[in-house]
């Protein structure tokens, strides 16, 4: 038989077995149709693939030479707040989100938030196809509200720095005014993260993506320019190294504090050594009360009763303000001088640091950046530290956090960092003038509103005043932590 008679008999032979024998089921299959494709989805397609089976990612991190970021940031409201752009997902969503070493968690706000504003950018999870969420529900608390919603997953990347599956609080519903900034990158340490998620900046250095496990802040000075925009430069924040032009001499390293009943790292924290007021040495208390967090998300400066009292006693003319415990006010007219050390070197503050505006127009009496932390703390005495040391402080040096060892480190701004942020002179502004931008605004309506918004039902004051005092420091609250 040729090879054409075999081949017909076979196709006989196929057609008479197909009117007896069930045939197979063809289903008709379409294109779905989602909108345009681009080259930014293709590409963002072959990533997810090669992160998929592991293809030039591993298992974590993007591979990369080991290297230095800096990383532009921006200073909001006059020294109110500073904070980066982090991307978010495969295509990249991009936010802005506040720069806290006081916290460990990152959370950007959900584009299904119920009360988020719209005119913020949103992460929407549909548009990311490397997404991923576990679902489970979690809330990360400050001590004025909060960020409510599930723990996810996702590729995440700022300074050109990249995880891949980093975990995140993708918020459905916040208790916080966050204007301008849709989340918050935390740079402290994964002990105190409410989503057990190795921080961001963590991830990196245990994946020996920085040439140095260690961060460098600059922080630029707006609060005595009454020209100031609502956004200006904020400075600069290096992942994984230092930024050599902006400080000068050398770097004062002390290690890290722990609390007695933590084994580990938890906060960015040292202890307060002394302090001098107008040039003179006051008497501050030691032990647990002289643990200070260092935290570039919180303003101002917060510290135990009797070491503010004292400080503020050694200027002539200040008092408490009556109707704002733990508040105090001085002379406009005095340039307060205070110096801290935490063991090392003494560091001045500015004066211009240390006034946050006029009580009122006519009033001859500032607002001091310096007050009560403890008053109405309903806690367990003991169980936090005494001091948070804020933006009041660390406008004045260059800091520098180091995974290994643990430390937090000083050093003197060069000459090119000052100048840059040198403001014009100014009389000082009012706190009614900062209302447009200033944060002292906000001090000032807190004051007004102090009895509608913070008396507590039981009528123990302190206690409402402990939110007041918190909040005004954006004070993280982890007392299920600590």
């Amino acid at each position: 038989m040729n090879s054409l008679s075999f081949l017909l008999a076979l196709l006989f032979s196929m057609v008479a077995s197909a009117s007896s024998t069930p045939g197979p089921l063809h289903i008709p299959i379409t294109r779905r149709s989602d909108g345009v494709r681009d080259m930014d989805f293709y590409y963002a397609a072959a990533t997810h693939l090669r992160r998929k089976y592991d293809y030039d990612y591993g298992n974590r991190s993007h591979r990369r030479a080991a290297g230095v970021s800096n990383v532009g940031i921006v200073n909001q409201r006059r020294d109110s707040s500073y904070y980066g752009t982090v991307s978010i997902g495969t295509p990249p969503q991009t936010f802005n989100v506040a720069l806290d070493t006081g916290s460990s968690d990152l959370w950007v706000m959900s584009s299904t938030c119920q009360n988020c504003d719209s005119a913020l950018p949103l992460f929407d999870p549909s548009n990311s196809i490397s997404f991923e969420t576990a679902g489970e529900e979690q809330a990360i608390r400050y001590a004025l509200g909060g960020a409510f919603g599930r723990i996810a997953n996702d590729t995440v990347t700022m300074g050109g720095f990249t995880i891949n599956s980093q975990t995140f609080l993708l918020a459905d519903r916040v208790e916080e005014d966050h204007q301008l900034v849709s989340g918050v990158m935390g740079l402290a340490f994964n002990n105190i993260a409410k989503t057990r998620a190795m921080p961001f900046w963590q991830a990196l250095a245990l994946g020996r993506q920085l040439a140095k496990p260690e961060m460098g802040f600059w922080l630029t000075r707006f609060i005595d320019n009454p020209q100031a925009s609502s956004n200006e430069p904020g400075g600069a924040f290096t992942l994984g190294g230092t930024n050599s032009t902006l400080f000068q001499g050398e770097i004062d390293f002390i290690n890290i504090r722990t609390l007695p009943h933590w084994r580990s790292n938890s906060f960015w924290m040292l202890s307060m050594s002394s302090i001098t007021v107008q040039g003179k040495p006051v008497s501050i208390t030691s032990g647990q009360s002289a643990l200070s967090i260092i935290d570039t998300g919180a303003t101002a400066i917060g510290g135990p009763r009797d070491d503010v009292s004292a400080i503020w006693n050694a200027v002539p003319g200040s008092l408490p303000i009556a109707n704002a415990p733990g508040y105090w006010a001085f002379p406009c007219a005095t340039n307060v001088f205070i110096s801290l050390s935490f063991g090392g070197e003494t560091w001045p503050i500015n004066p211009v640091d240390i006034n946050l505006g006029r009580l009122g127009s006519s009033s001859p009496l500032c607002l001091g950046a310096i007050f009560d932390l403890s008053l109405g703390k309903d806690i367990v005495t003991g169980s936090r530290p005494g001091w948070v040391i804020g933006d009041t402080f660390l406008k004045n040096v260059y800091s520098v956090f180091r995974m290994t060892p643990p430390s937090v480190g000083f050093a003197q701004l060069s000459a090119a960092a000052i100048s840059s942020v040198t403001a014009p002179p100014s009389a000082g502004p009012t706190v009614e003038e900062s209302a447009r931008l200033g944060w002292g605004s906000q001090i000032r309506e807190w004051l007004k509103q102090l009895q509608q918004w913070y008396k507590p039902a039981s009528g123990d004051v302190s206690l409402g005043y402990n939110r007041l005092l918190f909040s005004a420091l954006w004070y993280k609250s982890t007392s299920s932590a600590l």
